[in-house]
């Protein structure tokens, strides 16, 4: 794994804080594709894998449900920067002596924007333009998104480096493409 690992699983995690996580612990645990350092290594664990496990479970299921997934999301708000901290720590560490509290800062601040973007701009656009119709939908792609993301991650790392790189210059140009044309309305 390398720092554009760490920078994807993060970023999944700010979209579900337990995918990231329980897909680093299970590959840990159960090949030799990642090897994880102590403390880290507490996620191969098998209680701390069933209980990650039990939380994706809650958390899937609360997403779907109008007036629950906002509750679960003011919950997700210190959950999923925290996921990210953790699983940023944890891959950063196997590629290089990056400082823990380097790491987890770097994963705090990945998770939380990435988090941020989702409950205050995506999810509220959703639940206006469709009365909160779409919401499970949109709960489905993103566990789908994450748990994509989470995978490229660990295998395809500098795939993953180049597709955020895409996606944040998208994302700059509808924000800027939306500006101008609020501009040019008044």
């Amino acid at each position: 794994m390398d720092i554009f690992s760490a920078f994807g699983l993060s970023a999944s995690a700010g979209l579900n804080a337990y995918i990231p996580l329980l897909i680093v612990g299970l590959l840990a645990r159960y090949t030799d594709t990642i090897k994880l350092s102590p403390p880290w290594d507490t996620l191969t664990d098998p209680w701390v894998l069933l209980v990650v496990a039990v939380l994706l479970l809650i958390e899937i299921l609360a997403d779907k449900f109008p007036a629950v997934n906002h509750l679960n999301d003011a919950i997700q708000t210190l959950v999923r920067p925290i996921a990210g901290a953790i699983v940023f720590a944890a891959s950063a560490h196997v590629i290089s002596d990056v400082h823990p509290v380097v790491a987890m800062i770097c994963g705090l601040f990945v998770a939380g924007a990435v988090h941020g973007v989702k409950a205050l701009a995506i999810r509220p656009a959703v639940t206006a333009t469709t009365g909160g119709t779409a919401n499970p939908i949109v709960s489905t792609l993103e566990d789908i998104v994450a748990t994509v993301l989470s995978i490229v991650a660990i295998l395809i790392p500098v795939v993953l480096g180049a597709l955020i790189c895409l996606v944040t210059a998208w994302i700059i140009w509808l924000i800027w493409r939306r500006i101008n044309r609020e501009a040019k309305q008044t």
